[in-house]
C-alpha cells in the first residue's frame, strides 16, 4: 500500500508534456500547502540557479492561483487550499491556465494545472425529511410519487449516485436515468395501504456516491395514509420542453401546463404549484398561476450560469384527502451576445530601447469572452497597426511584439490600443490602452552645420580675444546628447605646431579664443580642427575645420 501511494503521488506530480511552450501538471484537490506539483524550472529547461537569476514567476490574472514558484529551487508548490468545487464547480476537467515569466530575455510559458477530484463531498438531499400523503385503497398498486434526488458537488465517479430504500412490503424505489448525470426518482406503491393497520409509514432513502470509499446521504420519507379521493389530477404531458433566450424579460411566459381531474365537486378542483427545481434553489426565478397553470419569469436568466432549468410541477385537488398529479418542465436557456470581450495586460516590459530588435515582446495580454459559440469567439488587433503587432501564444493569450524598428528622435512614446471583437450579431467590443515609452540609445553623433568655418582676425589681437563660437547638434537625450568641444590637435599653416598653442575652445559653449598674439608676417593663416564629442557610452564625435585668416596691419616700418 505504501509503495502504491508513492507511485500515485509521483504520477500526480509528473509533468504531462512540454510542447509549444506549454507544461501540464496534475494535482489532487485539498493537497497540503507545500506539496510539490512539479519541477517547473527543470521542465522548462532552466539550469540550476537560473530560476532565481531570471526571476521565474507566475502570472494569474483575475484568479487566485493557489500555487507559487519556489524562488530557490524553481519548483511549483501548492501555496493555499485547492478546492476543485470552488474553482470549477461541476466543470470537468478542472484546468487552471497559468502563465510563467522569465527575464533576460523575457519569455512566457503556459502551464496547465489540472485539479483532480477526490471524494470529499457526500450526497445531500434538499431536506432531511419528506412528507407524503397517500390515500388508502383508492391509490392503486403501481402508483408513482416523484421524489427529489440528492446532489453531489464532486464530479465523475465521485458524483455518480445510486439510491436504495429501506425495506418495506408496501413501497419500492424506481430510478430512471434521463442521462448519465440526471436521475428521476419515484416511490412506487407495491401493495395497497390500510390506514387502520398502519397510519404512518417511515422509510429511509439513501444516496451513495461512486467514490472509494463511498459517501452517503439520507432523507426520511414520512408517508401519511389518508382516506378520500380516488382520482388525482392528470397532466396532458409528462414533460414540457421549452426554449427561451437569456435576454427574456421578467414576466415572460415560459409555458402553460394543463391538467384535468375526472372527479366531481371539490374533488375536481385543483391548484398548481412548483414543487422543486434543478438546480436546487432556482425555484424563485419562476412563478406559476395556481389557477391557470401559466409559468412566468420572476427573475433574469443567465446562460453563462445555468443552461438548463428543470421544474417539478404539482397539481393538487381539493378532495379529502387531496391527491396530486405531477409533470416536469425543462427550460433550455439560449445564449445571446450579452458579454463584451475583456482585455487584460498581464505583463508589461517598458520602456523599450530604440535599438530593440524586431520581434521583441513588449507586453503579454489575456483576452476572454463569457459567451459561447460565435458570441464568444474573439478576434484581436492593435491600433494603430504599426510599429507593434499581436501574436497569439495560446487560447486567449497574446503577445504585443515589435514589428518595425524604433527611432526615439522621431517618436518618443506610443499610445497603443489592443482591441477585441466577438462574433455576435451585433458584435461587442472590448479594448485596453497600453502606453509604450521609448528609451534613448547613443545612435547620433554630434554634427556641425558646416564642415569648414572661415574666420577673419587682425594681427596683433590681444590674447583672450574671441574669434568665433561653434555649435554642434546632437538629437539624443540626457548624456547621449550632451556635447563638449575641444581642439583636435593637427597642423597649423606655416609650420607644424599644435593648434592649442594659438587658440582654445571652451568645452561647454564652443567659444574659440586666442591664446597668444597673431603675426601676419610670421603666419598668415591657420587651420584649426575642432571636435564635438557627446557623453554617451561609447561616446560619438563630429568634426569641423576652422580656417583662420590673419589680416595685415601696418605694424612694420620700412628698413634700409
Amino acid at each position: 500500500d505504501r509503495c502504491c501511494a508513492v507511485v500515485r503521488v509521483l504520477v500526480l506530480q509528473a509533468a504531462w508534456a512540454l510542447a509549444g511552450g506549454q507544461v501540464r501538471y496534475s494535482v489532487p484537490e485539498e493537497a497540503k500547502a507545500g506539496t510539490v506539483v512539479g519541477r517547473l524550472a527543470q521542465d522548462l529547461g532552466l539550469e540550476a540557479g537560473e530560476a532565481e537569476a531570471r526571476r521565474l514567476r507566475l502570472v494569474a490574472p483575475g484568479r487566485r492561483a493557489s500555487v507559487e514558484v519556489s524562488g530557490a529551487s524553481g519548483a511549483l508548490l501548492v501555496s493555499s487550499r485547492l478546492d476543485r468545487e470552488e474553482l470549477c464547480g461541476k466543470s470537468a476537467p478542472c484546468a487552471l491556465r497559468l502563465e510563467v515569466l522569465v527575464e533576460r530575455p523575457l519569455r512566457v510559458f503556459h502551464v496547465e494545472l489540472e485539479v483532480t477530484d477526490i471524494n470529499d463531498n457526500a450526497p445531500i438531499f434538499p431536506a432531511a425529511r419528506k412528507n407524503l400523503s397517500i390515500a388508502e385503497f383508492t391509490t392503486l398498486p403501481g402508483s408513482r410519487f416523484p421524489l427529489e434526488g440528492a446532489s453531489d458537488a464532486d464530479i465523475g465517479a465521485n458524483a455518480q449516485l445510486s439510491y436504495t430504500l429501506s425495506h418495506s412490503e408496501h413501497f419500492t424505489l424506481d430510478v430512471k436515468s434521463s442521462d448519465e448525470n440526471r436521475k428521476s426518482l419515484f416511490l412506487v406503491l407495491a401493495k395497497s395501504l390500510d390506514r387502520e393497520t398502519i397510519p404512518v409509514h417511515r422509510l429511509v432513502l439513501t444516496a451513495t456516491d461512486g467514490g472509494r470509499p463511498s459517501l452517503t446521504g439520507t432523507v426520511e420519507l414520512v408517508i401519511t395514509v389518508l382516506d378520500a379521493n380516488d382520482n388525482p389530477p392528470q397532466f396532458n404531458q409528462s414533460v414540457y420542453k421549452v426554449q427561451l433566450p437569456e435576454s427574456a424579460a421578467e414576466g415572460t411566459l415560459v409555458v402553460r401546463v394543463n391538467a384535468t381531474d375526472p372527479d366531481e365537486g371539490s374533488n375536481k378542483e385543483f391548484s398548481y404549484s412548483i414543487l422543486s427545481s434543478i438546480p436546487v434553489g432556482n425555484k424563485e426565478l419562476f412563478n406559476i398561476d395556481t389557477r391557470t397553470g401559466e409559468i412566468r419569469l420572476t427573475g433574469t436568466l443567465d446562460f453563462e450560469d445555468v443552461r438548463l432549468h428543470e421544474l417539478q410541477i404539482e397539481a393538487t385537488d381539493n378532495g379529502t384527502p387531496p391527491l396530486s398529479g405531477h409533470c416536469s418542465v425543462e427550460l433550455e436557456v439560449l445564449d445571446v451576445n450579452d458579454n463584451a470581450p475583456e482585455v487584460w495586460v498581464t505583463s508589461l516590459s517598458v520602456p523599450v530601447a530604440e535599438d530593440a530588435s524586431v520581434g521583441t515582446v513588449v507586453a503579454l495580454l489575456s483576452v476572454s469572452d463569457r459567451d459561447s459559440g460565435a458570441n464568444g469567439r474573439v478576434r484581436c488587433w492593435v491600433w494603430p497597426a504599426s510599429p507593434f503587432g499581436l501574436e497569439a501564444t495560446f487560447a486567449g493569450s497574446y503577445s504585443l511584439v515589435l514589428r518595425e524598428a524604433l527611432d526615439r528622435e522621431r517618436v518618443s512614446e506610443y499610445e497603443v490600443e489592443v482591441r477585441a471583437e466577438d462574433g455576435g450579431a451585433p458584435a461587442l467590443r472590448g479594448r485596453r490602452g497600453v502606453r509604450v515609452p521609448v528609451s534613448d540609445v547613443n545612435d547620433n553623433a554630434p554634427a556641425f552645420a558646416q564642415a569648414v568655418y572661415t574666420v577673419l582676425a587682425r594681427e596683433n589681437n590681444a590674447a583672450g580675444a574671441e574669434l568665433a563660437r561653434l555649435w554642434a547638434r546632437d538629437p539624443d537625450e540626457a548624456g547621449n546628447g550632451r556635447v563638449s568641444y575641444s581642439v583636435w590637435e593637427g597642423g597649423v599653416g606655416g609650420g607644424w605646431r599644435p593648434a592649442s598653442s594659438y587658440v582654445s575652445v571652451d568645452a561647454e559653449s564652443g567659444q574659440i579664443r586666442l591664446q597668444g598674439e597673431l603675426d601676419y608676417e610670421e603666419i598668415d593663416s591657420y587651420e584649426i580642427p575642432v571636435e564635438a564629442r557627446d557623453k554617451g557610452s561609447p561616446p560619438l564625435s563630429g568634426h569641423c575645420s576652422v580656417e583662420l585668416e590673419v589680416l595685415d596691419v601696418n605694424d612694420n616700418a620700412p628698413e634700409v
